[in-house]
């Protein structure tokens, strides 16, 4: 193992969600990898979707929770530029084993790390308040 893959492996969790014997490929690199990368950019995706509202001057901040909730999703999966800048970042986290595997299937894969992605700014969506400048 490289000193990248050692420093990447060392500063995220081990698994986050469950693997059974019945797991698919797709779900176990999604919980030994994905899972574990996104809890750790964390931080990162919250100042980029800031960053995305901001430079697009749309008025996300006084909208209703629920067209909030929508336009996080629309955002990621119709803008295609945004959606490949978080892409990078998780992909950025990976190891060296982690990405050979990935692009084994790497069509699916993006479809699972877009979906928890969606899910994870959903779920905080308190914290993509405006912040002063």
């Amino acid at each position: 193992m490289s000193p990248r893959d050692i420093a990447i492996s060392s500063i995220r969790e081990e698994l986050l969600g469950s693997i059974h014997p019945q797991s698919s490929a797709e779900e176990i690199f999604q919980n030994k990898t994905i899972r574990p990368i996104l809890k750790f950019q964390n931080d990162i995706f919250i100042a980029s979707f800031r960053n995305y509202v901001n430079k697009h001057k749309t008025d996300f901040y006084s909208l209703s929770i629920e067209k909030k909730l929508l336009f996080i999703e629309n955002a990621i999966q119709k803008d295609i530029k945004f959606r490949n800048a978080l892409k990078g970042m998780v992909i950025a986290m990976f190891t060296i084993e982690e990405f050979e595997e990935y692009i084994k299937n790497s069509s699916n894969l993006n479809k699972r790390m877009m979906n928890l992605l969606i899910e994870r700014l959903k779920d905080q969506v308190q914290l993509l308040e405006e912040k002063a400048v």
